[in-house]
C-alpha cells in the first residue's frame, strides 16, 4: 500500500492470491490485483487499463516522489513485466519484461523509486537492479563493487542525498554512499537467525551453528575483550543448519545445509568429505527435508540422518545402514514441489516434504530411537531399527499433518520422551508439548496458557529430572516440575523464536539458538537446577553455583572501533545465588563477606526480588593507596586477588542473617608449584603494603609541608630563613617519591619512587607464579628507600618542625 505524496486521500494497495503449505506453495489467483482509493480508503476500485490479463501473482508498486502521477508496477503473470502509469494509474504501459522481473516474485516484490532523479527505480532480487530511464533496462549499479549479500529484500534511498542507500539482504544490512556502486556491511547487529545449535568441550568452549543463508559458524564462548564478528569463523555452506565438533578430533567438524547435503571437514589438512546418504539399488530417490536432521546418538555417538528413511553411520559418515521402512505418510500429494511456485515454478526444496523432521536416540538403550515426520508420525523402535510402531493414534489432540518439531529422548526414564510440535504451517498458532513414559503407550499434553507461541524445541535437563527447557517462537520457557507448569525466561532473552538449545555441562551453561538474535548464552544453570519443590516453599534458601575458578588468558591489546558487535563475556566475579519466596521490602538487606579467619572484607547490596537473586562478588582487594600525583599509576589501579580458599558470606535480611561459604579457587590452567604461588602472593602483598606505607609517609610530607606554609604568612624574620628551608626539604622529598609534572596532558616521562614500586607491583599481579629475582631484590631496595623517607621525615617532625609551628 503507498499513498499519493501530494494527496493523501489517494492510496494505491495491491492484493495477493497466494497460499503456503508444508509442502507446496500457489503465488497467483482471481484475488490479485491493484486497487485505488481517493477518498482516504473509504471506497475502493480495481485498476487494470494496460494491466495484463488472466492470473495475476504478486503485485508490487511505488509511487514517484518526483512525479507523483507516475506509479511502478511489478506484476506476476505469465510473464511477469514492469508497467508505469503516467496518469495515477488510470492506464499502464509495459516498460520491461527483461528475466529479472520474473526473479522468485514470491520472495521479492518491492520497487523503490529514487527521491530525486524522476527516472531511477531500484529493484531489489536475487541482486539488486536499477533503471535509469524509467524502467526500460535494468542492469546491476555497482560498477566497481557489488560485494553484498543476494537475496536482496529491502531498500531506503535519502532524500536528502539519493547516493546514501540502506539496503537490507539475506547477509544483514549494507550502505552504499554512491547509489548502490559500493557497500559497505554493517557489523554492530546481532540480528543473525541461527536453526541450530551446539558446543563443544575445549577450553573456553566453541559455540557451533547453522545460519538462513549464511552457511555454518564457530566461535568462542569467551574471549578477553568480548567476542567478535571477526572471532566467528565459517565452516559451512549455504543454509547452515546442524553443526557440530567431532568429539575425538578437534579438528574435524560437520555441517549440513539444505536438503541433507552434509559434509565432514578435517580444517587441519583441509580436506572435506560429503558423506550425504544416498539410495541403494531398488529404492526410489530419497526425501530429505530442507532443515534435515542430522544427530548424533546420545548413547552410542553415531551419526543419525534422517530422509523418508532412517540413516545410522558407527563410522563417522564414511558408510551410512538404512535401518528403517518410510516412516512419513508417504502422501504422494505432498510429493508435488516440482509444481511448487503457482504461476513461477520455486523447487528450492524448503517446501520438500513427506520427510523426517527430528531424531532422538536413548541415553540408556542404542536400541530405542525416536522418530518424527513434517507430515505429523511420530514413530518409535526399539530394536535398533528392526521394527517400527506408529505411536499418532495414542496421542490426544495430535494434530494431522504437522511439524513433529522436535524430539528429547528423557535422561531419566529409558522408557520416556519429550515432544514438540509446529502446525503453524496449517494455520495453527497453538503450542503443542507431549510427554510418554512408557514407549509412547500413553502420552499426557503438557501445553499450558502460558507458553505462547508454536514450538521449536524442548530439552530434558541432564542433571535435573524435574527441569524442562522449551523453545518457542516467542521465546524460552522453563519448568521446574516436569512439565506441569512453565514461566518464561525475561532477563536479557528477547521474546524471539528459539530454534534450538545445547547443554554445555562442564561449564553447566545453556546456550541458545534464536532465530533473530544470535547465540545467547546463559551462564551456570547451577541455581536454577537446584529450584526443587521443596526449595520452592521456603521463605529463603542459599542456591549452590558452579565452582569459581580465577581467571587465567593474557589480555588484548585491540581498537576495532564502534562499528562492530561485541559479545559479553561470562561475569569474572564470584557468585553467590539465593532464592526468595518474597520480595524484600522492609528493613536492610546486604552481605558482609569474611575470610576464613573471621576477619571483615566487604560489604555489598543484596537483590531483594521475588524468585532467584543472583550477586556478583568482585574477588579483589581494593586498590593500593599510593602517594599523591596529577599523573594516575596505572599499574596499581586494581587491587590484589583474595587468596584462594574459604570465605564466608552473611546475608543480613532485616532481623535475620543467614550464611553461607565462598570458595575460591586457583585457574586449573596454572600449574605452579605451591611454594612460587605463596612466593607470588607473598611479594605481590609486600609491593601492596610498601605503596601503602609510601602514601602514608608521601602525606606526612605534604602535611607537614602544608603547615610550614601556613605558618610562613605570620613567621617572624628570624624563622622566616628557616621554614622555607623546610619546606623545600619537604617538596623535594614528595619529588623523589612521586612524579609531580603533569605535563599539560603529555607524557613527562618522571619516574620516581612511586612509579617504581607500581612497576613491580603490576608486573608480580600478572603472573601467578614465582616473580622474577630482580623484582624481589628491587623490592628489598625500595623497601630501604622507603623507610629513609619515613626516618627523615618523623626526624623533621620531632626535631625541626615543633618549634617553628604555634
Amino acid at each position: 500500500m503507498v499513498m499519493d505524496p501530494d494527496d493523501p486521500s489517494v492510496i494505491y494497495a495491491t492484493v495477493w492470491d497466494y497460499r503456503r503449505q508444508a509442502h507446496t506453495f500457489r503465488s497467483g489467483g482471481p484475488g490479485s490485483g491493484i486497487y485505488r482509493s481517493t477518498d482516504g480508503g473509504t471506497s475502493w476500485n480495481k485498476i487494470h487499463n494496460g494491466l495484463p490479463s488472466g492470473t495475476l501473482g504478486r503485485i508490487a508498486v511505488v509511487v514517484s516522489p518526483v512525479k507523483p502521477h507516475y506509479l511502478y508496477a511489478l506484476v506476476e503473470s505469465e510473464k511477469s513485466a514492469l508497467y508505469r502509469s503516467s496518469d495515477r494509474g488510470s492506464s499502464w504501459e509495459k516498460m520491461s519484461d527483461q528475466y529479472i522481473m520474473s526473479d522468485r516474485p514470491f520472495y521479492y516484490s518491492l520497487l523503490v523509486a529514487d527521491p530525486v532523479e524522476s527516472e531511477r527505480i531500484y529493484k531489489p532480487g536475487t541482486m539488486l537492479w536499477v533503471s535509469t530511464d524509467g524502467g526500460k533496462v535494468f542492469q546491476s549499479p555497482s560498477v566497481t563493487g557489488g560485494n553484498y549479500h543476494s537475496d536482496t529484500h529491502a531498500l531506503w534511498v535519502s532524500p536528502a542525498n539519493n547516493r546514501f542507500i540502506y539496503m537490507g539482504t539475506d547477509g544483514g544490512v549494507y550502505i552504499s554512499e554512491d547509489k548502490g556502486n559500493t557497500w559497505r556491511f554493517v557489523e554492530s547487529l546481532p540480528v543473525s537467525q541461527f536453526y541450530h545449535v551446539s558446543v563443544d568441550n575445549a577450553s573456553p568452549y566453541n559455540v557451533y551453528g547453522g545460519l538462513q543463508d549464511n552457511g555454518s559458524w564457530m566461535g568462542p564462548s569467551r574471549k578477553p575483550g568480548g567476542i567478535t564478528n571477526s572471532d566467528w569463523k565459517n565452516v559451512g555452506y549455504g543454509d547452515g543448519f546442524y553443526t557440530y565438533a567431532d568429539q575425538s578430533d578437534p579438528n574435524v567438524i560437520y555441517s549440513q545445509y539444505q536438503g541433507g547435503r552434509i559434509s565432514r571437514s578435517n580444517y587441519k589438512t583441509g580436506e572435506s568429505k560429503y558423506i550425504k546418504p544416498f539410495p541403494e539399488e531398488g529404492v526410489d530417490d530419497l526425501r530429505f527435508n530442507w532443515n534435515t536432521p542430522t544427530v548424533f546418538g546420545k548413547k552410542t555417538g553415531w551419526l543419525y540422518v534422517g530422509a523418508q528413511y532412517l540413516f545410522r553411520s558407527k563410522d563417522k559418515g564414511d558408510s551410512f545402514e538404512r535401518i528403517s521402512p518410510d516412516l512419513t505418510t508417504n502422501d504422494p500429494e505432498r510429493q508435488q514441489q516440482e509444481k511448487s511456485g503457482g504461476l513461477t515454478i520455486d523447487n528450492s526444496t524448503a517446501e520438500n516434504n513427506t520427510t523426517i523432521f527430528t531424531i532422538a536416540e536413548s541415553p540408556f538403550d542404542e536400541n530405542i530411537i525416536w522418530v518424527g515426520t513434517d507430515d505429523g508420525n511420530i514413530q518409535l523402535t526399539t530394536d535398533g531399527g528392526k521394527s517400527w510402531k506408529k505411536l499418532n493414534d495414542a496421542v490426544s489432540g495430535l494434530p494431522a499433518y504437522a511439524f513433529i518439531s522436535h524430539i528429547d529422548a528423557d535422561n531419566f526414564n529409558k522408557d520416556a520422551a519429550w515432544v514438540t510440535v509446529d502446525a503453524h504451517r496449517n494455520g495453527d498458532m497453538t503450542p503443542y508439548v507431549f510427554y510418554t513414559g512408557d514407549l509412547g503407550k500413553s502420552w499426557i499434553s503438557l501445553a499450558t496458557d502460558d507458553i505462547k507461541g508454536f514450538c521449536h524445541v524442548i530439552k530434558h535437563d541432564p542433571v535435573n529430572r524435574d527441569l524442562v527447557f522449551l523453545g518457542t517462537e516467542m521465546g524460552l520457557y522453563v519448568s521446574t516440575d516436569h512439565g506441569k507448569s512453565w514461566v518464561r525466561l525475561k532477563n536479557k532473552i528477547p521474546q524471539t523464536g528459539i530454534y534450538d538449545l545445547a547443554f554445555q555441562t562442564r561449564e553447566n551453561d545453556l546456550v541458545l539458538a534464536t532465530h533473530g538474535r544470535g547465540i545467547i548464552i546463559i551462564d551456570d544453570l547451577t541455581p536454577l537446577r537446584s529450584l526443587t519443590q521443596d526449595v520452592l516453599e521456603q521463605e529463603f534458601a542459599f542456591l549452590p553455583v558452579r565452582p569459581y575458578y580465577f581467571p587465567s588468558g593474557m589480555g588484548l591489546q585491540d581498537f576495532p572501533g564502534d562499528d562492530e558487535f561485541t559479545g559479553s563475556n561470562a561475569s569474572s566475579a564470584a557468585t553467590v545465588a539465593y532464592y526468595l519466596k518474597k520480595r524484600h521490602v522492609f528493613g536492610e538487606m546486604y552481605f558482609e563477606i569474611y575470610d576464613d579467619d573471621g576477619t571483615f572484607l566487604k560489604k555489598l547490596p543484596a537483590g531483594n526480588r521475588k524468585g532467584i537473586n543472583i550477586v556478583r562478588i568482585a574477588t579483589s582487594m581494593d586498590p593500593p593507596k599510593v602517594p599523591k600525583s596529577p599523573n594516575i599509576l596505572g599499574e596499581a589501579a586494581f587491587g590484589p586477588d583474595y587468596p584462594a580458599g574459604k570465605y564466608s558470606v552473611r546475608l543480613v535480611k532485616g532481623n535475620e542473617t543467614y550464611t553461607t561459604d565462598l570458595i575460591l579457587h586457583d585457574s586449573p590452567d596454572w600449574k605452579h608449584p605451591e611454594a612460587d604461588r605463596k612466593l607470588q602472593r607473598e611479594t605481590l602483598m609486600r609491593a601492596y603494603d610498601l605503596l601503602e606505607e609510601l602514601a602514608a609517609v608521601d602525606q606526612k610530607i605534604l602535611d607537614a609541608r602544608d603547615a610550614l606554609k601556613n605558618q610562613e604568612l605570620t613567621a617572624r624574620s628570624s624563622a622566616l630563613k628557616k621554614i622555607k628551608s623546610l619546606i623545600a626539604v619537604c617538596d623535594e622529598m614528595h619529588e623523589k617519591i612521586s612524579a609531580t609534572q603533569s605535563g599539560e596532558g603529555g607524557i613527562t616521562g618522571q619516574v620516581r619512587l612511586r612509579e617504581n614500586i607500581g612497576e613491580i607491583y603490576g608486573a608480580v599481579a600478572g603472573y601467578p607464579g614465582k616473580p622474577a629475582d630482580l623484582q624481589i631484590k628491587a623490592l628489598d631496595n625500595y623497601a630501604r628507600q622507603v623507610k629513609d623517607f619515613g626516618s627523615r621525615i618523623d626526624m623533621l617532625l620531632k626535631k625541626d618542625i615543633p618549634g617553628l609551628i604555634r
